[in-house]
C-alpha cells in the first residue's frame, strides 16, 4: 500500500506512519528540528556564517588554565574566558595559541592568596608605547589581559590590581 500526500509516494509499503508532524531524529538522518522561527534561510550547518545577528543575554564558555607553573600554553579552543592562577615565587612565561585573524580572549590572571607574588610575560604579544605590563605583585590580587589577533600578531591590553 502506497501512502501519498499531495501527489507524492511518501511510503510504499505496509509500514504505519504514526505522527507526520515529528521531526525525524538525527541518529535517523533527520535534524531534530521541529519548528523554525525567523526569516530566511535555516541554518543547519556545524559552523553557520551569521551576518549581523542580535545577540541577546549571552554568556562565554570560561576555560580554567588552573594553577601554573614556569609555563604555560593558552589553550582558547574551548573558551574565550582564560583563568590562571600563578604559582607562589614561581615566574610564567605565557605561550600564546596561534594568532588566528578575529580571533580575541580574556585573561583573568590572579597571584596566589598566600606565598610570595610572582611576574608573568606572554610571548609574541605587541603592547602599547606603555610597554608590556608588570604583573601586579600583591597576593590575592588579578589582572585582566585582553588579546585580539590580527592573523599575524597578538595585541594585548591590560587593567590591574582588582581583589578576587
Amino acid at each position: 500500500m502506497a501512502i501519498k500526500i499531495s501527489g507524492t509516494t511518501v511510503i510504499n509499503d505496509s509500514r504505519v506512519i504514526e505522527n507526520l508532524s515529528a521531526a525525524l531524529a538525527v541518529n535517523m538522518g533527520g535534524t531534530g528540528v521541529t519548528t523554525s522561527t525567523g526569516t530566511g534561510n535555516t541554518v543547519l550547518s556545524t559552523s553557520p556564517a551569521l551576518s549581523t545577528p542580535t545577540i541577546t543575554g549571552y554568556l562565554e564558555t570560561v576555560t580554567a588554565g588552573g594553577v601554573v607553573g614556569a609555563t604555560k600554553t593558552i589553550v582558547i579552543s574551548t573558551g574565550t574566558v582564560y583563568t590562571a592562577t600563578l604559582t607562589s615565587a614561581t615566574a610564567c612565561t605565557f605561550t600564546m595559541p596561534t594568532a588566528t585573524a578575529g580571533t580575541s580572549f580574556i585573561m583573568l590572571l590572579k597571584q596566589p592568596a598566600s606565598g610570595t607574588p610572582t611576574t608573568a610575560t606572554f610571548t609574541s604579544v605587541k603592547w602599547n608605547a606603555v610597554g608590556a605590563p608588570t604583573i601586579t605583585a600583591t597576593l590575592g590580587r588579578l589582572d585582566i589581559l585582553t588579546f585580539v589577533a590580527d592573523g599575524t600578531n597578538w595585541y594585548g591590553s591590560y587593567s590591574q590590581g582588582y581583589t578576587y
